[in-house]
């Protein structure tokens, strides 16, 4: 080195190439020892992409097609939703949660209303039909949510019919939502101690005949899909993660699964009674894109199993615990304005004596007190395990809840995914993950 050189040489270490620099260009420094420094380029790929599924933002190192360094940022979509459940009462918290993975209403519902269910020390007394309502709205949830993913995908790779048809059978499903809970997304139907209302007979019909006629759906897809060269060129050996890396990353899920691991939650950890019905865990040996597909287009016809199941099953009786200082609603009836309580069920209450009118106005305005303590609930969603970490001091709000929330884990093995591989298939890679930013900011 001459004693007029600004700065020393490089030097490698575990995190890659080290130079120490004391002036001078830095193009010019590393030009030097990188010969094809120059032809490496980053490029922003979002934070607005019709591949993200929501607002992500990935910066990409490219040498030509091929990624070098893939980077997932995030929080584009933070809503705050965990930090305001702390202001807000235990029942409240429902139309808070639902919001998250806006995919999976139902499974973010559940999950609150379990671990609270369990602070109170009342998830025997959660009556069965609850139950099953939870596990039939659960399914019918499941499907509709991997029919997006299927079409979502089938767009970014250039499958547009298949982008048509997804969202036209979920329509069918968000239709039967509606009947049951009045809206078609961000229901707050799963309530600590049930379910807000009964499932009505039109609804039982329309989930019927909807069972009827989704296998000749998937028979279609597959058709259309399968045996598409393109498809099957763009998906098989495509964005692979073995056991292994998602083991070591946490990942669950189809994703998990499609590595050939049958991990699923409702046979590996029971909830809900799902230790009583009789399905399979799909799995598939290569870890890919494809592999991932196979995985949920067999997930949708194990759900129309259990949907039926729990048809079946669904036996008359209440819908939320009978102790009326947590049940809320306890008795709903709605007003001639289709909002509210009627003036007949108000009227009752009056009546009854002044002590329920109290506890119901308290229950109301103030909501019930939950033992102090903490639990973790764990079930399985549409793209993994989803998680509530829930905490309680005694007080009618919540201290603390947490969310393990799929989306954001998964995310983690987007670079394990793209690096070394070319940018188009950055795109299949991160569509096979499935991540909703709504529930992976919160």
């Amino acid at each position: 080195m001459s004693a007029t050189s600004n700065y020393a040489s490089e030097r490698e270490t575990d995190e890659g190439r080290v130079f120490t620099v004391t002036g001078g260009d830095w193009d010019t420094i590393v030009s030097g020892t990188d010969p094809i420094n120059d032809e490496r380029i980053v490029v922003n790929m979002g934070p607005q992409h019709p591949s993200t599924h929501g607002v992500l933002r990935l910066i990409l190192e490219l040498e030509g097609e091929t990624v070098r360094e893939a980077r997932s940022v995030i929080g584009y979509l933070h809503t705050g939703i965990e930090k305001n459940l702390e202001y807000r009462n235990w029942v409240q918290g429902s139309t808070f949660v639902t919001r998250m993975d806006y995919l999976a209403p139902i499974f973010n519902e559940t999950a609150y209303a379990l671990a609270v269910e369990k602070l109170l020390g009342i998830t025997d007394d959660i009556t069965e039909r609850a139950t099953t309502i939870r596990v039939l709205m659960m399914e019918l949830n499941r499907i509709s949510s991997h029919l997006v993913w299927l079409a979502t995908t089938g767009m970014e790779l250039g499958a547009i019919s298949i982008m048509l048809y997804g969202f036209r059978e979920r329509e069918y499903i968000l239709d039967i939502f509606e009947t049951i809970t009045g809206l078609r997304m961000n229901h707050a139907y799963v309530r600590p101690g049930g379910v807000a209302q009964d499932v009505p007979d039109e609804a039982v019909v329309k989930i019927r005949e909807f069972l009827k006629m989704m296998p000749k759906k998937l028979k279609e897809y597959e058709d259309l899909l399968s045996g598409q060269p393109i498809w099957t060129e763009r998906t098989k050996n495509v964005a692979v993660l073995d056991v292994t890396g998602c083991v070591a990353l946490g990942i669950t899920g189809p994703v998990l699964r499609s590595a050939g691991l049958a991990w699923d939650l409702r046979k590996t950890m029971p909830y809900c009674g799902y230790e009583t019905y009789e399905f399979d865990v799909p799995t598939h040996p290569d870890g890919d894109v494809w592999g991932r597909y196979q995985v949920r287009l067999a997930e949708i016809r194990e759900s129309m199993k259990l949907v039926e199941q729990a048809l079946d099953r669904l036996r008359p009786g209440p819908v939320m615990v009978a102790d009326r200082k947590i049940a809320w609603p306890a008795q709903l009836a709605i007003g001639v304005d289709g909002m509210g309580n009627s003036l007949e069920h108000v009227a009752k209450i009056m009546g009854q004596s002044m002590e329920s009118l109290i506890h119901h106005f308290k229950l109301v305005t103030e909501g019930f007190r939950v033992p102090p303590g903490q639990v973790y609930v764990a079930i399985e969603a549409p793209r993994g395990e989803l998680g509530v970490h829930a905490v309680s001091d005694g007080g009618t709000r919540p201290y603390r809840v947490h969310y393990r929330e799929p989306s954001f884990v998964n995310l983690q093995a987007l670079p394990a995914m793209a690096e070394g591989g070319l940018i188009a298939d950055v795109i299949a890679g991160g569509a096979s993950l499935d991540p909703v930013m709504g529930g992976c900011d919160r």
